[in-house]
């Protein structure tokens, strides 16, 4: 067996001989190659999703009671219910149609984005600017397609803005490419080169954040449907084709019910027409009569506000996450902070999103207030996150008492240094002084005339107090002693 393996690995090369390269490096992609690739990306998610929204209304319309199936009016129906999967507001006979299912925005949205990847995958692109023609080939087809189904569809009972038909399609569709090719262009390096490091763990936990309230959200939701089971038993009809369209639309708006649980989770709750449900506040309303609604509360209940905890625990999340990105507190409560902005937007898109009007009737409008769902968000994320992010992070060890920190040593040594240049200086100032002392002095002995060849007399010590009398005497009688020896004509 060892001597197979030697087999397998021995190398063939003579000595001495280098290897160029293991990598083998890949074909560059042809102009026509390129292009028919861009194509395919271009229309292949249109044409997929065209033909799923045309099937479903098919298959809903062929189960239906009392209704004539047709091919093409499934067709032709199909255009809009594309736009309508693309969040493109519709008018169905002069009446606004504004709150559109998410749950075929986010299939077309992820087939979108599977296109662009495989794209980027079959051209070779590895960096930023590769991803540039995919995102804009998939955004302008769906773009240009919106506004040719809007107009096709003028002069029926269905109209659509040309202008929305192009805009909001094009944008969804640019937003899902740049999610598909981000990976593989390197788009996340990018961001991360770019921009503070601090910020990005903020995003990162700001998304981990905005996931565990949706979660919240979805818990809630399923818990009431579930509590109503008997009702939404009630609200599906005996025939299969009516029953069908019934869960197809019920399905369809999932999401959409998810957002307005995840809005009563934190506190400013949601309204159908006149029926407002909040975590503190209720008012009665008509409800349509669709399965997914079914788990609505018919009045208030005083222990809805438990229900709190489920962002307060998302908010400790969040916390909990940024709590090791670095040993100072006040740079863990800017990731929390910008992780509280994140969340606090993504609110008010999935709100403006679930929303909107429901014609003319009772039940219009659908909404969620985006702008205190907002605010609240961000708050239930900064003030539980900031509290873990500060208290369960790393902190600097206190200083024990009586000893110096290295702040106080280095303050203690720059005083020592300057106190030793200042001695320095005074030292040299006292040798500088005494020099001139030195020659003051003698240049006042030339003054007066004294020898130089004599040795200076040397100060006579100072005499005490107690002896100044006797000395006094002494220098009397010497000084009459001379006088007597010098004047003329003296005794000799």
């Amino acid at each position: 067996m060892v001597r197979i393996m030697k087999l397998l690995t021995r190398d063939e090369r003579p000595p001495g001989e280098e290897p160029v390269s293991d990598l083998v490096p890949e074909p560059e992609v042809s102009r026509a190659k390129r292009v028919r690739v861009l194509l395919a990306a271009a229309c292949a998610p249109l044409l997929f999703s065209y033909t799923a929204v045309a099937a479903v209304l098919a298959v809903v319309a062929f189960t239906a009671d009392r209704s004539r199936f047709s091919a093409t009016g499934a067709l032709l129906a199909a255009g809009p219910g594309w736009l309508a999967s693309w969040q493109v507001e519709l008018e169905l006979a002069g009446h606004p149609l504004g709150v559109l299912p998410l749950l075929p925005t986010l299939v077309v949205g992820w087939l979108a984005a599977r296109a662009a990847a495989r794209a980027t995958r079959r051209i070779g692109g590895r960096t930023p600017a590769d991803a540039v023609p995919v995102v804009t080939v998939i955004a302008g087809a769906h773009a240009l397609f919106g506004v040719l189904i809007a107009l096709l569809a003028g002069g029926s009972p269905i109209g659509v803005n040309p202008l929305t038909a192009f805009c909001v399609p094009g944008l969804i569709a640019g937003l899902a490419a740049v999610a598909g090719v981000a990976k593989r262009c390197g788009l996340p390096a990018a961001v991360r080169d770019r921009f503070d490091p601090v910020a990005v763990r903020g995003l990162r936990a700001g998304a981990l954040g905005l996931a565990a309230m949706i979660a919240g959200g979805a818990v809630v939701f399923t818990a009431a449907t579930a509590l109503s089971w008997s009702t939404v038993d009630s609200l599906f009809e005996p025939g299969f084709g009516a029953s069908f369209g019934l869960f197809a639309l019920s399905v369809a708006y999932l999401p959409n019910a998810v957002v307005a649980a995840l809005s009563f989770t934190t506190g400013p709750g949601f309204s159908v027409g006149s029926l407002t449900v909040g975590m503190f506040g209720y008012r009665e309303g008509q409800l349509p009569g669709v399965p997914v609604l079914a788990g609505i509360p018919s009045h208030h209940a005083v222990w809805w506000p438990v229900l709190l905890l489920l962002p307060a625990l998302a908010g400790a999340l969040v916390g909990w996450k940024i709590r090791t990105i670095d040993e100072d507190p006040m740079l863990r409560m800017r990731a929390v902070a910008v992780a509280g902005a994140l969340v606090a937007f993504g609110c008010v898109v999935l709100g403006t999103v679930a929303g909107g009007r429901l014609g003319d009737g009772p039940f219009d409008p659908v909404s969620v207030p985006v702008g205190v769902a907002s605010v609240i968000a961000f708050c239930w994320i900064v003030v539980p996150g900031g509290f873990v992010a500060f208290f369960a992070g790393a902190h600097e060890a206190p200083e024990p008492p009586g000893e110096p920190g290295v702040e106080d040593l280095a303050e203690v040594e720059e005083e020592a240094v300057e106190s030793e240049e200042d001695e320095a200086a005074d030292e040299t100032e006292t040798d500088v002084d005494d020099e001139f002392d030195d020659e003051a002095e003698a240049e006042l002995a030339r003054e007066l005339g004294e020898d130089e060849d004599e040795p200076p007399a040397e100060p006579e010590p100072e005499t005490e107090p107690e002896q100044d009398g006797v000395v006094d005497d002494a220098v009397t009688e010497s000084t009459d002693g001379s006088g007597d020896e010098s004047a003329p004509g003296g005794d000799r």
